[in-house]
């Protein structure tokens, strides 16, 4: 009897060390594959980040993505970083990365809370391409390296509309990063080539000029913390988007850049621009028909032509701009400060605009208003205009070398409900030889002191309801209340 009960403590200690052998083994395994899901994904060599097989160096085309891993704890089963290294891109400036980025945008494009990875001490030359939506939620763009558009003119289609990287139908989308984007523009400013896309554009009214980041039909959209440089033309353009926000960025291309707009707005609405730095050869923001609720804080701006709303109402087109808040912004050596500009002509309205705690340093024209835009050495006069009304300027001090205030309205679209308060402007030690007496043309308001020079205090006309009711008439049924 005690030989049996011995076998059976031996046999049900095997049992046991076994059992605890085959748990062992198992556990080790899946601490082994937990370690290798989160090695770094630029260390992978075989296979793309996502998971798919690597791309085929002759297509730089995903293969087929192989049979899943099996799951043993909570960690991700896909990686949600898509490294543009793993889709064949070489990442030495001269390669073309182009294939390789879109292949990365397309495969992240399916999976929840991706990244497009651009990595850092990488240089990706990417010719002008279109990174289509919609993706599954919460995609981020990650630029830690350097991405350069083609540095030559003839790299660009040929077509009506240029944009370098053009996102599209894009929702919930962030693009950030350390790194910065290089439009490598200096080939499109020569006066020669800039006089040739403008002729080229009267004959094509659609043609857009060179565009470095374009956002179209996109909503809920993050730009921060990356720098762009050297746009052929417009840096940063939101059309017919909404839900925008731009942060921390910077900006900046020669003052020799024509019509270098730094961020272009176009039918869009609910934005927020702060905290940024914007240097251009024109206007630092434009803010352009169709948008509404618009906000720009704490914005340094110079060179460049300021900060504006226009042109509006070219060709006689109808203009549609309201609820526009700019404040806290500091400009140096720009052309104007905060403008608003119109084509004769043009209907519409511009309603309900403040700006606010604006300082300006050698700025030629700190406020403006101009109802008679003209790129043109003589334009002929028209009667229509786009009505302008309830527009606040709110402490506004520094210095001018031109004028310090130049309020030129419509002869038979006046601007009405306009308030001036707090207003000190110094002539500049650098300025022209002659300064100007601030000008009021057909403009009605009230002012509030402090108000320098002393000739702003007596520039408003009186509000008078004639002046309202002739606003009002050029706005009915074209604007929305």
């Amino acid at each position: 009897m005690k030989s049996i009960r011995n076998s059976s403590v031996r046999f049900f200690l095997f049992v046991v060390v076994a059992i605890f052998i085959r748990f062992a083994m198992i556990s080790v395994e899946a601490r082994k594959h937990h370690s290798n899901r989160n090695k770094p994904h630029k260390h992978l060599k075989d296979k793309g980040s996502h998971g798919h097989n690597a791309p085929d160096p002759a297509t730089n085309i995903p293969g087929p993505a192989p049979a899943p891993l099996p799951y043993y704890g909570s960690y991700p089963t896909h990686s949600t970083i898509f490294d543009v290294l793993s889709f064949g891109a070489k990442g030495d400036g001269v390669s073309d990365d182009s294939k390789a980025l879109v292949a990365a945008w397309k495969a992240a494009c399916k999976v929840s809370g991706a990244v497009v990875e651009i990595p850092a001490e990488f240089k990706f030359l990417i010719k002008p391409i279109t990174l289509q939506g919609p993706c599954m939620p919460h995609l981020v763009l990650e630029v830690d390296g350097i991405l350069l558009a083609p540095p030559q003119v003839g790299a660009w289609p040929k077509s009506g509309l240029f944009q370098w990287l053009n996102f599209k139908w894009v929702h919930d989308f962030t693009i950030q990063g350390t790194g910065k984007l290089d439009g490598q523009g200096s080939a499109w400013w020569s006066p020669s080539r800039v006089y040739n896309i403008q002729k080229r554009s009267e004959h094509n009214p659609d043609m857009k000029v060179p565009t470095a980041l374009r956002f179209y039909d996109s909503h809920n959209v993050t730009v921060r913390d990356i720098q762009i440089t050297n746009s052929p033309q417009c840096h940063l353009k939101f059309d017919s988007s909404s839900g925008i926000k731009v942060n921390n960025i910077t900006i900046n291309s020669p003052e020799n850049s024509p019509n270098t707009d730094g961020i272009h707005l176009q039918n869009t609405k609910d934005v927020e621009i702060q905290h940024s730095n914007i240097g251009c050869g024109d206007d630092c923001v434009s803010i352009q028909t169709g948008c509404s609720n618009i906000h720009v804080h704490h914005i340094n701006c110079g060179p460049g032509h300021g900060i504006s709303l226009g042109g509006l109402g070219k060709d006689k087109s109808a203009a549609c701009v309201s609820d526009i808040v700019v404040e806290e912004i500091s400009l140096q050596n720009t052309l104007s400060g905060v403008r608003i500009k119109t084509w004769q002509g043009g209907v519409g309205s511009v309603k309900n605009v403040t700006f606010s705690s604006i300082e300006v340093s050698d700025v030629k024209y700190p406020v403006i208003i101009d109802q008679f835009y003209c790129d043109k050495k003589i334009c002929k006069n028209q009667t229509d205009a786009v009505a302008i009304s309830g527009v606040k300027y709110d402490r506004i001090i520094g210095s001018y070398s031109v004028q310090p205030l130049h309020l030129a309205c419509s002869n038979d679209v006046p601007c009405t409900d306009v308030d001036l308060i707090d207003i000190q402007l110094k002539p500049s030690s650098n300025g022209f030889r002659g300064f100007r007496q601030a000008l009021c043309w057909n403009s009605y308001g009230k002012s509030q002191a402090p108000l320098l020079p002393s000739s702003i205090d007596y520039c408003l006309r009186t509000e008078s309801r004639s002046a309202k009711r002739i606003a009002r008439s050029h706005t009915e049924h074209i604007c929305p209340p």
